[in-house]
């Protein structure tokens, strides 16, 4: 498929919030697929359709465990559990991590490419990706929610790959 352009930090569509996909049709299970290859050139965990300049409500998420890849369209929190400090970042961020509290767990139920209503139940890491995710749907960015004064901005000469 296809590489798409990332949207970064200051692009007012990250601002926005996007609307739900009425039909899956091809161009939906293209775009599907480009941001998943997307996600993977840029080793994340996770892209919203608005990262890549798409307002509709689609994510992918990859945790990269046998079975852990997910295309999810018109995801809803359903209920959360619990609270978990975690460290973020996100591609539209790039150098860019810091500690945001998350629910533990999360229901989620949304569509899949095939149009079938599914739920989701995910703890930890998951949970924490779904939630970043939805949140891009409905306009708002990990920064946003950042614990004041854990913001850092780390050069990219300094990760270890």
């Amino acid at each position: 498929m296809a590489i798409r352009n990332l949207r970064y930090e200051g692009d007012e569509i990250l601002s926005k919030r996007a609307k739900e996909i009425e039909v899956i049709d091809d161009k939906i299970k293209v775009l599907a697929q480009d941001m998943m290859d997307t996600m993977h050139k840029w080793d994340g965990l996770g892209l919203a359709a608005p990262q890549v300049g798409i307002l509709k409500r689609i994510i992918v998420i990859d945790l990269y465990e046998e079975g852990a890849q997910f295309i999810l369209i018109n995801p809803v929190i359903i209920s959360q559990k619990g609270e978990q400090e975690v460290d973020e970042g996100c591609l539209s961020f790039p150098n860019k991590f810091g500690k945001v509290t998350r629910p533990k767990e999360v229901v989620v139920e949304a569509l899949d490419l095939d149009g079938i209503k599914v739920k989701l139940q995910a703890r930890d890491l998951l949970a924490q990706a779904l939630c970043h995710e939805i949140d891009h749907l409905n306009g708002i960015v990990f920064t946003e929610k950042v614990k004041p004064g854990t913001l850092e901005v780390v050069n990219p000469d300094d990760i270890k790959k």
